[in-house]
């Protein structure tokens, strides 16, 4: 992919994001941000009147209108390719892949401020993004990344809650407990149960996913410290952004590793509401939580803590919404990818040597399929394409870490895969995924453990989930009741139309 980063593009680019927005009946999506306010709050306190009335107009004037046939491969497939959800923050295309408010990756690294010149967007950045569709100043990056800092205190029972599991545990396990664990201090919650009006319920929301975005490096990179370096942890460097902080408590400071993490968050944020942990995290969003417990036990203490959520109408805090995407995000077939992906690629090296040739990875291959395996970081259930997120990192690697051995095998698995899956005619789309190459990176910089991968994915993914949720609640979406059938209905249903 080129990355196109001279001053011709830019202006380019600025020039169609102004024309998007003037396409958009005045509402001013996509813009270029000008506005000397630096508080996001506010910003949206502005937008959601303006998107609320939007919404209302498009439900009154289009809402009979069909967008499509259901067939029962789609209802077998899991919903695949049915439209079914409003997802404001991201859209993902098969041909063109992810977009953040209409905006593709390089562009969002084009136009994105970023920590260093010429350097990868920051994290916050993006956020601003999803939450207003704007682009931000730097200040106002700034002034974002100074307020995460200032929500990122954690209180010290999310800690004791996580040391009640044993260490040997997974660190996703781990992770979601602690996220868990940070629901007591839930402010949606407090405002609901003093009698918070429908159309206030964005503003708890708004404050409970900044609080959660924010605390979550400390509490990851906790239990980073805890599994793998013998629990000796590190504290925050308020000097610095959110990605190279969080980077930096996990104990990596090269600046090359800094703007990995950079990279790594923005990309990972949202991918649209289909899969499996952003839409986990939407429909449960939704869900009545009547009570949820969990007891922590420990050689100094028993403690029993009951978290009780009388919702009523059916809605849960973002704590307990993303725990819910989290669970979802830790299957093998979704988060843990990743992780499977370098542990695969150690395989090749272990059986064939780093001096891998091309014959011998097509011959592994072969056998990981013949086993019936696949091979992990490949295929996409959505694109037909090379995954825009695999081919930034790749430019990444190039720049930064040609000689790898690691990079240069996935650089040939590039190669030989894509072929052999079309030659075995069952993938419709073989070429690499994100998964395919973040593992190779950060191994690189010494982030080995792969075990612990997914956890990352899960604190870049609360940006996408909890820039939606506050959009949720602003547009009082309502509680999703897909109707449910069983195969004797498809099949009578299938035989009456046939006849």
């Amino acid at each position: 992919m080129a990355f196109f980063r001279g001053l011709t593009a830019v202006s380019r680019l600025r020039s169609r994001v102004a024309q998007e927005a003037s396409t958009l009946g005045g509402v001013r999506w996509l813009q270029m941000q000008s506005a000397s306010d630096l508080d996001l709050k506010s910003q949206l306190q502005e937008l959601i009147p303006e998107q609320q009335d939007r919404l209302k107009k498009l439900k009154s004037e289009h809402g009979k209108v069909q967008l499509g046939n259901i067939n029962v491969d789609m209802v077998l497939g899991g919903m695949r390719g049915m439209i079914g959800m409003l997802w404001e923050t991201s859209l993902l295309d098969p041909e063109e892949g992810i977009r953040f408010r209409g905006l593709s990756i390089p562009e969002c690294q084009e136009v994105l401020p970023t920590a260093v010149k010429g350097g990868e967007p920051l994290p916050e950045g993006l956020l601003w993004l999803l939450l207003t569709g704007k682009v931000p100043t730097k200040e106002q990056v700034d002034a974002l990344s100074k307020e995460l800092l200032v929500r990122s205190s954690v209180p010290a029972h999310v800690y004791k809650a996580i040391d009640a599991l044993p260490v040997t545990a997974h660190p996703m396990t781990q992770f979601t407990t602690g996220v868990m664990a940070l629901q007591v201090e839930s402010e949606f919650q407090k405002a609901y149960d003093k009698g918070l009006p429908k159309t206030k319920f964005w503003e708890p929301t708004y404050e409970d996913v900044l609080n959660l975005i924010a605390r979550l490096p400390p509490v990851a990179s906790y239990v980073y410290r805890r599994i793998f370096k013998d629990g000796k942890s590190i504290e925050a460097d308020n000097s610095l952004d959110y990605a190279a902080n969080f980077s930096h408590m996990l104990g990596f400071d090269d600046p090359k590793m800094l703007e990995l993490m950079r990279l790594y968050i923005t990309i990972h944020t949202d991918h649209e509401g289909g899969n499996v942990s952003a839409h986990t995290g939407h429909l449960d969003s939704k869900s009545l939580v009547s009570a949820v417990s969990f007891v922590i036990h420990s050689s100094e203490y028993a403690i029993a803590v009951l978290i009780v959520v009388e919702v009523g109408s059916a809605l849960s805090d973002p704590y307990l919404s993303f725990a819910a995407a989290l669970n979802g995000l830790a299957g093998p077939l979704h988060g843990l990818a990743n992780q499977e992906v370098l542990l695969w690629i150690k395989s090749v090296i272990e059986e064939t040597g780093s001096d891998v040739t091309t014959d011998q990875l097509k011959d592994y291959v072969w056998k990981t399929l013949k086993s019936g395996k696949v091979v992990p970081g490949f295929g996409h259930g959505v694109l037909r394409k090379t995954d825009p997120r695999y081919s930034c990192q790749r430019e990444f690697a190039l720049k930064h870490l040609p000689e790898d051995p690691l990079f240069q095998l996935v650089s040939k698995l590039y190669e030989v895969v894509p072929p052999i899956l079309t030659e075995l005619g069952k993938v419709k789309n073989p070429w690499p995924n994100v998964d395919a190459h973040s593992g190779v990176l950060l191994n690189h910089f010494g982030l080995s453990e792969a075990r612990y991968y997914t956890v990352l994915f899960g604190v870049s993914r609360s940006m996408g989930i909890g820039s939606q949720l506050i959009w949720d609640r602003a547009l009082g979406l309502p509680l999703e009741r897909p109707k449910s059938v069983t195969m004797e209905w498809l099949e009578n249903y299938c035989k009456n139309k046939a006849a």
